[in-house]
């Protein structure tokens, strides 16, 4: 076995261990509504529907994917219970690929634009500033320069946290004292970065949620300052979701997208959960690319978000 096809297992596997909980909940209730049912019939589709509810796929994301399961079973008139696993897999890789779902890069970065400019949102516990220190690592493991951004200057420990992954990942921080203008901050790390010749630089902002005005304002001010040192920065506005909260990643989607102009999402935790469907659920209703998941606590444990993986490994190759 090659190096390549060795860490490709490694991948696959990290990312069938990190689905698992989510696979044996859905594969569980799937099982239960075909026992005994020779086709597929409004009682099955009906239960079909409880059953994607509540593995957070979302509601409105649910009733798509009945419709067109409906549509499938209408045309070939008749349609084995047992076939049920493989049409669901269908139709779930198809709304993957309409729904911006693009297969990134493997941790790649455009060479036009230098240095490339990510500026990371989302609440506090979401996992944002692990995140951050993860990608900073893959960054610098591709050979990139990495600089990163303490601009979550409203929480000590968000910034003592940013330290602590500068530290372990070997990358430089740029900081200020606690309650500076979170602007000051993206100015100071990009003119630093400029300066060095960076590649990559990651700013990490404040996670509130409690004044949605107050955070645009904050954000847009941010972002005003980043395009003055880096013209057309950030380049990527990234949020972290919690994949474990279910619903709840939903309304920070919601509350997210209409302060700030979200180009990418991070899904993290999903190791420690069985509502993986959020995945389909949030690409599908916001239309914006999932770029990477977080499948576990290792500094490794990121991926980048491969459509035809994830449903391989949710529903087995």
């Amino acid at each position: 076995m090659g190096l390549f096809d060795f860490f490709s297992k490694q991948k696959k596997e990290t990312l069938d261990k990190g689905l698992e909980k989510t696979k044996e909940s859905m594969f569980s209730k799937l099982s239960r509504i075909v026992a005994g049912k020779s086709k597929v019939d409004d009682d099955v589709l009906d239960d079909l529907e409880e059953v994607l509810i509540t593995s957070d796929v979302g509601v409105n994301t649910t009733l798509k994917i009945i419709e067109r399961i409906e549509d499938r079973v209408a045309k070939d008139k008749y349609v084995g219970a047992e076939e049920l696993n493989s049409i669901l897999r269908d139709e779930i890789a198809s709304l993957l690929t309409e729904n911006n779902t693009v297969d990134a890069d493997e941790f790649s970065i455009p060479n036009d634009k230098k240095p490339y400019v990510i500026m990371v949102v989302g609440v506090n516990g979401v996992g944002k500033t692990t995140t951050i220190g993860k990608l900073a690592n893959q960054f610098k493991k591709a050979g990139k320069s990495v600089y990163l951004g303490a601009a979550d200057t409203f929480r000590a420990a968000a910034v003592e946290q940013l330290v602590v992954w500068g530290e372990r990942v070997g990358v430089p921080v740029i900081k200020q004292a606690m309650g500076s203008d979170p602007a000051s901050v993206a100015f100071d790390t990009l003119s630093s970065a400029k300066s060095n010749n960076a590649d990559v630089v990651i700013i990490d902002t404040a996670g509130r949620l409690h004044n949605k005005v107050g955070l645009m304002n904050e954000l847009s001010k941010i972002k005003k300052v980043m395009d003055k040192i880096v013209p057309g920065a950030p380049h990527e506005v990234l949020l972290v979701l919690d994949g474990s909260t279910g619903q709840n990643a939903f309304e920070q989607a919601t509350q997210f997208t209409a302060a700030t102009d979200v180009t990418a999402l991070a899904i993290t935790k999903l190791d420690g959960t069985a509502k993986g469907g959020v995945v389909i659920g949030i690409s599908d209703q916001f239309k914006i690319p999932v770029k990477y998941i977080g499948l576990g606590e290792g500094i490794d444990d990121l991926q980048v978000f491969r459509r035809k993986d994830f449903v391989n490994s949710l529903f087995g190759e």
